[in-house]
């Protein structure tokens, strides 16, 4: 019998706070009401604010009950002529976690499928949790494109692995339609994503498949989260406007602490 996932709750601050003071408060805030939970819990400030926050929590851990830290994003290469990009190797030492693949790198930067895949594999070679973000958007869901999409991304994000067992892999579905919306997926619309993520990850691996923890990510809040994470297959979420907010990021970090193994 494969041993429980430990739940996973990571905060993607986006380009918030607005000051180094600020985004240091507001990690120590988060470590006070987190610290000691039985949940992987992370947060992912902005790229200019990592060493200082890092500095501020402890450098950050993977393991549960302590506050790690996560890049929102990185290039793939060590190094290299990539103006403004930071490198898998920059991001030692102060960063545990990078998550790839967010729908808004995906459409302000034009980050295609191939480019997540490279960039997984590079964490993983690094020593970095890669946390891989898949989703549909409005109109794919309208049409009955999200199997499609999940399918397609997810796919793409692990083809670059020679195996996921071991490799400290994390998925987020994050329906785009739901980001910042205040309309998130249903328990039920949650957990068949999830299942789907669990059945491809299976095909790849079956092996690891049981170990990667699915996040769902799209207006997740401390009043949804409890039915959220009591889906079989959803091991927390990739939450946005929520985790700006130390305590409500704390409940939805509680909510995952009390749902059974």
């Amino acid at each position: 019998m494969p041993a429980p996932r430990v739940p996973l709750v990571a905060g993607n601050w986006k380009m918030h706070p607005a000051s180094r003071d600020a985004a240091v408060q507001l990690a120590r805030d988060v470590a006070a009401g987190t610290n000691g939970q039985p949940v992987r819990t992370v947060i992912c400030p902005p790229a200019i604010f990592l060493e200082a926050v890092s500095a501020a929590v402890g450098g950050g851990r993977t393991e549960p009950g302590r506050l790690g830290i996560g890049a929102q994003t990185m290039q793939a290469a060590d190094t290299g002529a990539f103006t403004g990009e930071i490198s898998p190797a920059m991001l030692a030492g102060v960063a545990q976690y990078v998550i790839l693949g967010h729908s808004e790198r995906r459409q302000y930067d034009n980050e295609t499928d191939a480019a997540v895949a490279t960039k997984v594999a590079s964490a993983v070679a690094h020593g970095l949790v890669p946390i891989a973000a898949i989703g549909e958007r409005a109109d794919e869901r309208r049409s009955g494109g999200t199997a499609e999409v999940i399918d397609r991304q997810l796919r793409a994000a692990i083809s670059e692995l020679d195996q996921i067992a071991g490799s400290g892999l994390v998925i987020a579905y994050e329906p785009v339609w739901a980001i910042g919306t205040g309309d998130a997926a249903t328990p039920d619309d949650a957990q068949a994503a999830a299942a789907q993520i669990r059945g491809v990850l299976h095909e790849a691996d079956p092996d690891g498949a049981h170990e990667v923890p699915i996040l769902y990510g799209g207006s997740c809040t401390p009043q949804n989260a409890p039915d959220l994470f009591a889906q079989p297959d959803v091991d927390g979420a990739l939450v946005g406007g929520a985790s700006l907010d130390a305590g409500s990021f704390a409940a939805i970090v509680r909510a995952a602490a009390e749902q059974p193994a």
